[in-house]
């Protein structure tokens, strides 16, 4: 089948409007930025059932934005990130409630000196597109990222001293999407203890044509 026929065959059946880089913290500001996007997509929906006889099923929001489309009638809110969430979610927006449910595990690789350690927490561990931190540390809240290699992230802490080499850090991804990624699997843990083991699909995968 060509590249026409498979176009030809597609049928629209709506529209998706994604405003999920819209992430105030002030819910007043991030309801206004969500409704000045809702009129644009809300208006293409409009000419195409002036068009077609039809109005086009409408989809939005993002993980920061479903909330603000809950009142809208004739409109499915998409939550985003449901499964996991991160901790940039949980610090920037309160407001929803949602707590992060993944973490990634290093081990600390070196003592550098007395405020400097390095641990295996690459870019190949963790989302690394943002700007630092990338990843907040549970049982070592104060560390400081400075520096991050593929393999590596280097560590300003208070006193190196209170680390040693072998000694497990859980870190809180700031950006939980791509580092979901960067596993084939997800361990499950409840009460501390591992109860089940998840396939991440998006880590194995091909497009059809």
């Amino acid at each position: 089948m060509g590249l026409r026929s498979v176009v030809t065959s597609l049928k629209m059946i709506g529209l998706h409007g994604y405003d999920g880089q819209i992430g105030d913290t002030d819910t007043q500001v991030r309801q206004h930025r969500s409704d000045e996007g809702f009129v644009k997509v809300d208006r293409m929906a409009e000419a195409i059932r002036e068009r077609t006889g039809r109005r086009p099923m409408m989809v939005m929001g993002g993980s920061p934005t479903f909330p603000t489309h809950l009142h809208r009638e004739g409109v499915q809110c998409s939550p985003g990130t449901f499964v996991f969430w991160d901790h940039s979610y949980k610090t920037t927006l309160p407001d929803l409630g949602f707590d992060y449910a993944a973490l990634v595990i290093t081990r600390v690789v070196s003592v550098i000196d007395e405020t400097t350690i390095c641990v295996d927490l690459g870019h190949k561990s963790v989302a690394a597109e943002n700007p630092f931190p990338r990843v907040y540390f549970l049982n070592a809240p104060e560390a400081t990222p400075v520096r991050q290699s593929e393999e590596h992230l280097v560590l300003k802490v208070a006193d190196a001293s209170t680390f040693k080499v072998g000694d497990v850090l859980y870190g809180a991804p700031v950006h939980i999407c791509p580092t979901v990624a960067l596993y084939e699997r997800a361990l499950v843990a409840d009460g501390g203890k591992l109860i089940d083991e998840w396939k991440v699909v998006a880590r194995d995968r091909k497009i059809h044509i």
